[in-house]
């Protein structure tokens, strides 16, 4: 199972969560964001990465296509991430540019209409992501998705399930959803950007008792 840990924002602490075991880390490319870090400062993290190489996931929402490629070669990035309203077509316009890197597409679920859109982004993108709605936030906001609403959910596509997942609920939550991949921010932070490796450390112990 693939554990993404989002919203790193130093070298050292990107380092740190790759060597407990995160397999992608991801970085926030969102300007508006408390987490925001440059291209630059991305590509800072990234080159020290310790084998083996996690996946870097650039956070994008409602960016231009340029902005998206030009962050992509700058911070040397393996994914992008789409998590405003970005619409099937401008997936589409994103795998025709970027065609060896990984697509994400989030959604913010409220309601059964929000889940049964993944249909319209599947035969665009590589990867789903739910994460919780919040009206004026668009993720790292410690909210919890209902769990019971998504049951049913089986994309033709893998999926991360994020949205208020922390040490202490992961293992509920992969036991009831049974996700390709857990995407945590906010549950292992002392503050928006600054990881608490004590409680990554933790999340990777509950996950091995888990496997």
């Amino acid at each position: 199972m693939r554990v993404k840990i989002c919203g790193i924002t130093t070298v050292e602490q990107g380092s740190a969560i790759a060597t407990l075991g995160a397999t992608a880390l991801g970085f926030i490319c969102v300007p508006e964001s408390p987490r925001y870090i440059s291209p630059a400062q991305i590509g800072s993290i990234t080159a020290a990465l310790p084998p083996p190489y996690p996946d870097c996931i650039g956070v994008f929402a409602n960016a231009s296509l340029p902005t998206i490629q030009a962050t992509v070669a700058r911070a040397h990035l393996t994914a992008v991430q789409l998590h405003g309203q970005e619409s099937p077509a401008f997936c589409q316009a994103v795998r025709a540019a970027l065609s060896q890197v990984e697509l994400i597409k989030a959604l913010r679920v409220r309601s059964a209409a929000d889940l049964a859109s993944a249909q319209t982004y599947e035969p665009y993108v590589d990867t789903l992501l739910l994460d919780a709605y919040h009206p004026t936030q668009l993720g790292g906001t410690g909210q919890t998705l209902d769990w019971e609403k998504l049951t049913q959910f089986r994309p033709a596509r893998p999926w991360f399930l994020a949205g208020g997942l922390s040490p202490e609920n992961v293992l509920s939550a992969i036991a009831q959803l049974s996700p390709a991949g857990i995407d945590l921010s906010s549950s292992v932070e002392r503050s928006p950007g600054d990881k608490d490796l004590a409680k990554v450390a933790q999340l990777f112990e509950q996950l091995h008792q888990y496997e």
